[in-house]
């Protein structure tokens, strides 16, 4: 589709929502477009157009109905607002890269950038979007985008998205989380936004409005434990070294089902090789330990390059310093020539699981009191 020179628009005149999160670009949409009819339109003050097309010819004639909105006059006069609602072809799909469909595309951008009268208004909401796409561009420019995109739990870091996600949530609120409370309730929810939102409702009622401060015991009690949320805290349990919660969160995986080797590969083993990673940067360049695992990423910044080389990246190639941080808090409670006797004892509990006719959990179990409990001197 060929670029069209763009002339902004006022923001409130041209809008679009957009992203991955279906259910929050449904509602931010209905929010908007609430605010975008005018209020004396009656019937005729919002033309709304269904984005929802199941071959590209059908998805060309809901543009092109679209522009023909845009181009009629409200009945009676006054303002009006244009709606193509739940758009589906707009994505990096057979659809959304047609022929019909890049052609309706390319005379809708040329309405909205020309001389699009002042009482009329266009709302796009679409499910979705290729970004690197041309129109997507342009829409920027001619008025305002909201992006609601879900947090892709299969990444590297998306913890930290999450996280952020949470406390702008909790902001709202005005409800406070401590650092493991954080912690803890993202690992719970997921980056899921509808279960932050009502996850974030238990909690506001339960505080009320003498306390606004959250706990992680706040967060345990009311919000449920995912086979995330408990992998999460069996982590933090042998981080902690803390011996009984750590063999409680093990039973509880193992009676949900977990595999003994998937347990040691997901939780144990990642938890200590970020402790000997961060014990070990720590301890060289004399690193202080963060109050919160978001800072530990402005502290890597001050150490040199090739000394962070061989830490795990997320894939566009990053640190992932959320969960270095979060070991960064809890490595003072080890020494390194106990986190290396820790990877070992996991290197020969995995070959015991696939080798040993033993109980996986008695493996385990044993694992875990060996590396965590503390040694008498």
């Amino acid at each position: 589709m060929a670029a069209t020179k763009a002339k902004t628009k006022a923001p409130t005149q041209i809008c679009a929502v957009v992203g991955s999160d279906e259910s929050e670009i449904k509602r931010a949409a209905r929010g908007l477009a609430t605010q975008m009819t005018p209020v004396e339109g009656g019937d005729f003050g919002c033309d709304v157009i269904d984005g929802v097309a199941d071959h590209s010819d059908q998805a060309a004639t809901r543009i092109l109905q679209a522009v023909e909105a845009l181009l009629t006059f409200p009945f009676f006069g006054g303002e009006k607002l244009v709606w193509l609602k739940n758009a589906n072809f707009l994505g990096d799909d057979a659809m959304g890269k047609s022929q019909a469909v890049a052609g309706a595309l390319e005379k809708l951008v040329q309405t909205l950038s020309g001389d699009l009268p002042t009482s009329t208004r266009f709302l796009l909401s679409a499910i979705g979007v290729d970004k690197r796409r041309t129109f997507y561009k342009t829409l920027g420019k001619l008025g305002q985008v909201e992006i609601f995109d879900k947090v892709d739990a299969s990444k590297s870091g998306w913890e930290e998205e999450a996280a952020t996600l949470v406390q702008q949530r909790a902001v709202d609120r005005g409800l406070a989380f401590s650092a493991e409370a954080l912690e803890v309730f993202t690992l719970y929810t997921g980056g899921e936004r509808r279960p932050i939102e009502n996850e974030l409702e238990k909690l506001d009622l339960y505080l009320g409005a003498q306390r606004r401060d959250v706990s992680a015991d706040d967060v345990r009690l009311l919000v449920p434990m995912s086979r995330a949320g408990i992998i999460f805290d069996l982590g933090n349990a042998l981080a902690e070294r803390n011996l009984n919660r750590a063999l409680g969160l093990l039973d509880q995986l193992l009676f949900q089902g977990e595999t003994a080797i998937g347990i040691l590969i997901v939780a144990i083993i990642p938890t200590f090789r970020n402790l000997l990673l961060v014990k070990d940067l720590m301890t060289r360049h004399r690193l202080q330990r963060p109050a919160q695992p978001f800072f530990f990423g402005k502290t890597l910044e001050r150490v040199p390059a090739e000394a962070t080389a061989h830490l795990p990246r997320k894939k566009d190639g990053t640190v992932n310093t959320y969960s270095l941080g979060i070991a960064a808090i809890q490595a003072h409670r080890y020494e390194v020539p106990e986190l290396r006797a820790a990877l070992e004892a996991c290197l020969a509990a995995n070959v015991q699981l696939v080798t040993s006719p033993l109980d996986p959990e008695v493996v385990l179990s044993q694992l875990i009191v060996r590396i965590v409990a503390r040694r008498e001197n």
